[in-house]
């Protein structure tokens, strides 16, 4: 992307923002009602939980969360959906347990971890990962179908080994799919966690949003929902765009 084609794209991002910010204020305005606050009032309620150290710390906790259940869904789901792409007969077998668990509802997976191993923290992450887990097992299996054969074949002519066919040859092809399923899994993930937080933890975002709605608190529900977002696009900006652009650097 050229320099005059990069400006061009952040000045539409920019405009798209202070569009939106514009009409969130014109419609506050218009309604003139606690049920919709000002951009202002929430940058003040962000200001004064963030100086009070609240909302890092509830953030803080949330993000720490996130972060183990997500490596933990994609790693197990990156390692299985491979393994059921390359081997028909195991992924006839398992088919129709990823059906069932795809179609189970969050709540109800939820609600068993807690009844099955009680409100702790480790219950907490595995209903975040059983959530997670056959999104990415579907997601990088097709991948694995789609890898080009004749690739596959020229490696095995030239005596690749297991690792360098894996390194060089499947992971170059399976890149896109591994993206697609960082990109949901986070928008997914970070959804479910404050359900998970709401229901049975005494600490993070969900349970913050929970007390802010006990208290009919919109402005607090948005401050936190804002913080929450800003660093999810901090980090597709920061690490998952330069890691799809520096993967993706051999295509033309």
């Amino acid at each position: 992307m050229t320099s005059t084609k990069l400006s061009h794209y952040r000045t539409l991002n920019l405009l798209s923002i202070l569009l939106f910010i514009g009409l969130w204020q014109g419609l506050a305005l218009y309604l003139s009602d606690n049920s919709l606050p000002t951009p202002a009032s929430v940058t003040e309620v962000f200001w004064q939980e963030t100086l009070s150290g609240q909302l890092p710390y509830h953030l803080g906790v949330t993000l720490l969360r996130l972060v183990s259940s997500f490596a933990v869904a994609m790693l197990l789901g990156c390692a299985i959906g491979i393994v059921l792409g390359r081997n028909q007969k195991l992924d006839a077998f398992f088919d129709n347990w990823l059906v069932i668990f795809l179609n189970i509802p969050a709540l109800v997976t939820i609600i068993l971890c807690y009844v099955w191993f009680g409100l702790i923290e480790s219950a907490a992450i595995l209903a975040v990962v059983i959530n997670k887990l056959p999104n990415v097992v579907v997601t990088i299996r097709e991948g694995t179908r789609a890898l080009d054969k004749d690739l596959l074949e020229m490696a095995r002519c030239y005596h690749f080994g297991k690792r360098k066919t894996l390194v060089h040859v499947i992971w170059p092809q399976l890149h896109p799919f591994v993206m697609g399923a960082t990109r949901s899994g986070l928008a997914l993930i970070w959804k479910i966690i404050l359900v998970v937080e709401l229901l049975g933890r005494s600490n993070g975002m969900g349970y913050q949003l929970h007390l802010f709605f006990q208290m009919f608190d919109v402005a607090g529900i948005l401050a936190y929902t804002v913080a929450f977002v800003a660093v999810i696009q901090v980090i597709e900006i920061l690490i998952l765009k330069p890691l799809d652009r520096k993967a993706g650097r051999w295509r033309r």
